[in-house]
């Protein structure tokens, strides 16, 4: 390794590079959320977002939810797990597809749903209390174009990263 790749690597600030920042940012705002949904309602992170992706666009098969959340498959798999055994999600056949198993929200489901949502939102704009509406729209705005440009480089293609 030349000098100046074992300089650049003792230099290198984790706390400063970006994908890490993003990762503790929302790690943070996950705990915080699921501490609040799990004393509540008995959830998980990824039991709230298969809820939230199923009440936003329907039925959904699991790999569906996959691409939607871009959450690991088995963590889905385990969210979904739990959501059927509470009766708060029931499997559908796919009229086009009968290989294909449809997610469905059960009255349970989508009571629960209705019932986080307002707490989901109440919890979001106490986050976002420290910021100006400007950078509110700043904020959104760049993180659409992150999410624009990390598409476009291929993140997409594989939903199984770390959530």
């Amino acid at each position: 390794m030349s000098d100046t790749a074992m300089t650049d690597a003792a230099e290198f600030a984790l706390e400063d590079f970006l994908p890490y920042r993003l990762s503790v940012v929302a790690n943070h705002a996950s705990r915080l959320f699921a501490r609040r949904y799990s004393r509540a309602h008995g959830l998980s992170v990824p039991e709230w977002r298969v809820l939230a992706v199923l009440g936003r666009f329907g039925g959904l098969s699991a790999t569906g939810v996959v691409e939607r959340t871009a959450m690991d498959k088995v963590k889905v798999s385990r969210a979904v797990r739990g959501l059927l055994d509470r009766g708060l999600l029931a499997r559908q056949e796919d009229a086009a597809d009968r290989r294909v198993q449809r997610l469905a929200m059960t009255a349970a489901g989508r009571a629960l749903h209705a019932a986080i949502v307002p707490e989901a939102r109440a919890l979001e704009a106490e986050l976002l209390e420290g910021l100006a509406p400007a950078e509110r729209r700043a904020l959104h705005a760049l993180l659409d174009r992150l999410e624009a440009r990390l598409q476009a480089m291929g993140a997409g293609a594989e939903a199984d990263g770390p959530d």
